[in-house]
Protein backbone atom coordinates (compact mmCIF):
# COMPACT_ATOMS: atom_id res chain seq x y z
CA UNK A 1 0.00 0.00 0.00
CA UNK A 2 1.05 3.24 -0.92
CA UNK A 3 0.72 6.60 0.76
CA UNK A 4 -1.83 7.68 -1.78
CA UNK A 5 -3.78 4.70 -0.74
CA UNK A 6 -4.49 5.58 2.62
CA UNK A 7 -7.70 7.15 4.08
CA UNK A 8 -8.47 8.44 7.47
CA UNK A 9 -9.45 5.06 8.15
CA UNK A 10 -6.57 3.59 7.36
CA UNK A 11 -3.14 4.39 7.81
CA UNK A 12 -0.78 3.57 4.71
CA UNK A 13 1.67 1.86 7.33
CA UNK A 14 1.24 -0.46 9.88
CA UNK A 15 1.27 1.17 13.30
CA UNK A 16 4.21 -0.34 15.61
CA UNK A 17 2.55 -2.44 18.29
CA UNK A 18 3.02 -1.14 21.18
CA UNK A 19 5.01 -2.86 24.85
CA UNK A 20 1.79 -3.63 26.65
CA UNK A 21 -0.30 -7.15 28.02
CA UNK A 22 -0.80 -9.79 25.84
CA UNK A 23 -3.49 -9.54 23.54
CA UNK A 24 -6.81 -10.99 24.96
CA UNK A 25 -9.17 -11.52 21.81
CA UNK A 26 -8.54 -13.55 18.59
CA UNK A 27 -10.96 -11.72 16.38
CA UNK A 28 -14.03 -9.58 16.33
CA UNK A 29 -16.61 -12.47 16.63
CA UNK A 30 -19.59 -10.47 15.52
CA UNK A 31 -21.50 -6.86 16.14
CA UNK A 32 -24.99 -7.38 18.35
CA UNK A 33 -27.62 -5.59 16.47
CA UNK A 34 -31.50 -5.24 18.63
CA UNK A 35 -34.06 -5.72 15.99
CA UNK A 36 -38.37 -5.49 16.91
CA UNK A 37 -38.45 -8.25 14.10
CA UNK A 38 -36.20 -11.71 13.29
CA UNK A 39 -37.51 -12.16 10.11
CA UNK A 40 -37.56 -8.73 8.38
CA UNK A 41 -34.38 -7.96 10.02
CA UNK A 42 -32.99 -10.93 8.41
CA UNK A 43 -34.59 -10.47 5.06
CA UNK A 44 -33.39 -6.68 4.92
CA UNK A 45 -29.65 -8.10 5.30
CA UNK A 46 -30.39 -10.49 2.95
CA UNK A 47 -31.47 -8.95 -0.02
CA UNK A 48 -29.74 -5.42 1.05
CA UNK A 49 -26.05 -6.66 2.02
CA UNK A 50 -26.25 -9.36 0.54
CA UNK A 51 -25.23 -11.64 3.91
CA UNK A 52 -25.92 -15.31 4.52
CA UNK A 53 -28.17 -16.62 7.50
CA UNK A 54 -25.57 -19.20 9.34
CA UNK A 55 -27.43 -20.18 12.65
CA UNK A 56 -30.93 -19.09 13.93
CA UNK A 57 -32.32 -20.12 17.43
CA UNK A 58 -34.08 -18.97 20.66
CA UNK A 59 -31.99 -18.32 23.63
CA UNK A 60 -34.87 -18.59 26.74
CA UNK A 61 -31.93 -18.09 29.24
CA UNK A 62 -30.99 -14.60 27.59
CA UNK A 63 -34.88 -13.75 26.59
CA UNK A 64 -33.79 -13.35 22.34
CA UNK A 65 -34.45 -14.87 19.12
CA UNK A 66 -31.54 -14.19 17.18
CA UNK A 67 -30.11 -14.73 14.28
CA UNK A 68 -25.75 -15.02 13.12
CA UNK A 69 -26.00 -13.48 9.54
CA UNK A 70 -22.59 -14.35 7.89
CA UNK A 71 -20.58 -11.21 6.64
CA UNK A 72 -18.95 -12.47 3.39
CA UNK A 73 -15.92 -14.96 4.15
CA UNK A 74 -14.50 -13.22 7.14
CA UNK A 75 -15.59 -15.51 10.02
CA UNK A 76 -17.27 -12.51 11.73
CA UNK A 77 -21.05 -12.22 11.58
CA UNK A 78 -23.92 -9.63 12.57
CA UNK A 79 -25.84 -11.09 15.66
CA UNK A 80 -29.30 -10.07 15.37
CA UNK A 81 -31.11 -10.10 18.55
CA UNK A 82 -35.18 -9.55 18.89
CA UNK A 83 -37.01 -9.85 22.53
CA UNK A 84 -38.99 -12.60 23.75
CA UNK A 85 -40.92 -10.28 25.62
CA UNK A 86 -41.16 -7.51 27.21
CA UNK A 87 -38.84 -8.32 29.84
CA UNK A 88 -36.22 -9.49 27.77
CA UNK A 89 -33.02 -6.71 28.35
CA UNK A 90 -33.21 -6.30 24.29
CA UNK A 91 -36.59 -5.14 24.47
CA UNK A 92 -35.39 -2.79 27.56
CA UNK A 93 -32.28 -1.90 24.95
CA UNK A 94 -34.91 -0.79 22.28
CA UNK A 95 -37.19 0.93 24.61
CA UNK A 96 -33.71 3.09 25.85
CA UNK A 97 -31.83 3.13 22.81
CA UNK A 98 -34.40 2.45 19.73
CA UNK A 99 -32.68 -0.57 17.39
CA UNK A 100 -29.11 -0.40 16.29
CA UNK A 101 -25.70 -1.77 17.84
CA UNK A 102 -26.39 -3.14 20.92
CA UNK A 103 -22.53 -4.69 21.72
CA UNK A 104 -19.23 -5.69 20.31
CA UNK A 105 -18.08 -9.43 20.78
CA UNK A 106 -14.79 -10.65 20.95
CA UNK A 107 -13.47 -14.23 20.53
CA UNK A 108 -11.37 -15.62 22.85
CA UNK A 109 -9.79 -19.35 23.29
CA UNK A 110 -10.75 -19.58 26.86
CA UNK A 111 -13.53 -17.09 28.89
CA UNK A 112 -12.79 -18.20 31.78
CA UNK A 113 -8.91 -17.41 31.95
CA UNK A 114 -10.20 -14.04 30.09
CA UNK A 115 -12.33 -13.32 32.77
CA UNK A 116 -10.14 -13.74 35.26
CA UNK A 117 -7.37 -11.42 33.97
CA UNK A 118 -9.93 -9.06 33.09
CA UNK A 119 -11.33 -8.81 36.74
CA UNK A 120 -7.31 -8.81 38.00
CA UNK A 121 -6.82 -5.36 35.57
CA UNK A 122 -10.18 -4.13 37.98
CA UNK A 123 -13.02 -4.67 35.05
CA UNK A 124 -16.26 -5.40 35.94
CA UNK A 125 -17.88 -8.50 34.34
CA UNK A 126 -22.05 -8.77 34.42
CA UNK A 127 -21.95 -12.67 35.11
CA UNK A 128 -19.54 -14.10 38.13
CA UNK A 129 -19.47 -17.09 35.77
CA UNK A 130 -20.05 -17.84 31.62
CA UNK A 131 -23.27 -18.56 30.70
CA UNK A 132 -24.72 -20.57 27.47
CA UNK A 133 -24.09 -18.21 24.37
CA UNK A 134 -25.15 -18.73 20.85
CA UNK A 135 -24.53 -21.97 19.51
CA UNK A 136 -23.67 -23.59 22.36
CA UNK A 137 -21.05 -20.53 23.41
CA UNK A 138 -19.72 -20.16 26.73
CA UNK A 139 -19.91 -16.11 26.93
CA UNK A 140 -19.91 -13.11 29.48
CA UNK A 141 -20.31 -9.67 29.20
CA UNK A 142 -18.10 -6.59 30.53
CA UNK A 143 -19.89 -4.01 31.67
CA UNK A 144 -19.99 -1.13 29.54
CA UNK A 145 -19.34 1.55 32.51
CA UNK A 146 -16.08 -0.33 32.35
CA UNK A 147 -15.39 -0.41 28.67
CA UNK A 148 -16.27 3.61 27.65
CA UNK A 149 -20.21 3.13 27.09
CA UNK A 150 -19.63 0.43 24.95
CA UNK A 151 -21.19 -3.57 25.70
CA UNK A 152 -18.59 -5.86 24.79
CA UNK A 153 -19.46 -9.70 24.79
CA UNK A 154 -16.45 -12.43 25.43
CA UNK A 155 -17.24 -15.47 23.08
CA UNK A 156 -15.42 -18.74 23.67
CA UNK A 157 -17.02 -20.84 20.63
CA UNK A 158 -18.40 -23.93 21.30
CA UNK A 159 -17.18 -27.22 19.28
CA UNK A 160 -17.80 -27.11 15.94
CA UNK A 161 -17.77 -23.42 15.28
Amino acid sequence: MTTDDATPHRPATPATPSAGPTPLFTAIDHVGVAVRDLDEAIAFHERVYGMTLLHREVNEEQGVAEAMMGVGDSGSCVQLLAPLDESSTIATFIERNGVGVQQVAYRVEDVDAVSATLRERGVRLLYPEPRRGTAGSRINFVHPKDAGGVLVELVEPGAGH
